[in-house]
């Protein structure tokens, strides 16, 4: 199923809407709270849920009145900020406890900005639980969208990623099957342009400092690889119920054309706007309404012109490996992310080179059979035998 069926649906709200935010001291997760913290009588911060940030999220549930706190390191159990919680509210911990507020009766709508595959349990149990899930997981998608996309309802799946918000809003009002293409943008990160020789070069503060974008360490490194390149391919494949080629990858330095669908007639439609994350956010909230913008509006007599190239797969070979893992479809997608992650954070830490990310994702993928996908479960295995091959590789290649 793709999420087509919703785009003439959505929930027209008279009470405040009733939000969890997942990831809440991330850059989406923050972002989302400005968006909540604008449109006060619109929405209610009635959970946030954070990896390590405790101080953050007990900060954060002073401020909205939550109902709810989630610390997913149950480390934290005896940390000393969480004194200073409201006494009404109620905190849990892990993933049981991200799992029981996505799916809990007095939420609403789940953002799920949990980085990596962690993110998949709340993203599961959000949608079996009918809520409405604003998604920028985008790896929970390309590791178990055979798995995920199946509970979407019409109406009830937004994605938050700028170019997937692009392209849902590009769609409203048309139909799968008068679809030609879809024109997926890139920023081309801070090394477009270069060969494989001065990319064996680059160091991962280097790579931290994205042209465009303020994001977390994590996707900024991929965008840097262009992997989170490939990883939004197989998401707009699994959100948008296209073919992996359909999807062609687009480079656009100014960042500000977010994507592009392109139709039969050969007529293409194009969402523009400022590089604002809290723009899709806030779509994504407020579906199928329009709220007043967060940003600077834009004088398009004033912006300077833009360029369009192609995607160089050879120098960036983490965007022709996370294709090829869709084609092959099943749990290489799987495989390919986990490889992905352990040799992200290598790099971020100088225990590898840049090139040795790819190398390590070809290395899993060329180990890994790609079966269909049947459970979470079986995913949680693939993930952690990848894991564990691509420790393996990095310790026996960069030491």
């Amino acid at each position: 199923m793709s999420i087509f069926e919703g785009f003439k649906s959505g929930v027209t709200r008279h009470e405040p809407q009733r939000v969890a935010v997942l990831g809440a001291s991330g850059s989406i997760g923050t972002q989302t709270l400005d968006v909540c913290r604008r449109h006060a009588d619109r929405l209610s911060v009635v959970a946030v849920a954070v990896n390590d940030s405790v101080s953050f999220a007990v900060k954060a549930a002073r401020e909205f009145g939550c109902a709810y706190v989630v610390i997913a390191n149950e480390t934290h159990r005896d940390d000393p900020a969480l004194a200073d919680l409201p006494a009404s509210c109620k905190v849990s911990f892990g993933q049981e406890g991200l799992t029981r507020i996505a799916s809990a009766d007095d939420v609403d709508s789940v953002v799920d900005a949990v980085v990596g595959f962690a993110g998949i349990y709340a993203g599961y149990a959000a949608l079996k639980a009918g809520k409405a899930l604003m998604y920028a997981n985008k790896e929970s998608l390309v590791v178990g969208g055979d798995l995920l996309m199946p509970l979407a309802r019409p109406g009830r799946l937004i994605p938050v990623d700028s170019e997937h918000s692009a392209i849902y809003q590009c769609l409203v009002g048309e139909h799968r099957s008068d679809v030609h293409r879809i024109w997926l943008t890139c920023s081309g990160g801070p090394f477009f342009g270069m060969g494989r020789e001065e990319l064996s070069h680059v160091t991962a503060a280097m790579a931290l400092k994205h042209p465009t974008w303020a994001m977390g360490a994590k996707i900024t490194i991929d965008s840097a690889t262009l992997m989170n390149k490939g990883l939004e391919v197989l998401e707009a494949h699994h959100l948008f119920d296209v073919p992996v080629d359909m999807v062609n990858v687009l480079v656009h330095p100014q960042s500000m054309v977010h994507s592009m669908v392109e139709f039969e007639d050969g007529v293409v439609k194009a969402q523009l706007g400022p590089s604002d994350m809290r723009i899709p956010i806030q779509y994504a909230l407020s579906y199928p309404e329009r709220w007043e913008t967060p940003a600077p509006r834009v004088d398009y007599c004033e912006v300077p012109d833009f360029t369009f190239g192609r995607a160089d797969e050879d120098a960036f070979g983490c965007l022709r490996l996370a294709k090829e893992a869709g084609r092959d479809g099943g749990t290489m997608p799987c495989a390919m992310n986990a490889a992905n992650e352990v040799a992200n954070l290598a790099f971020r830490q100088g225990r590898c080179g840049f090139l040795d990310v790819e190398a390590t994702v070809a290395h899993v993928m060329g180990k890994t059979d790609a079966v269909p996908v049947e459970s979470l479960p079986q995913l949680e295995e693939v993930d952690a035998r990848s894991r564990e091959l691509a420790a393996s590789y990095l310790d026996g290649t960069c030491r």
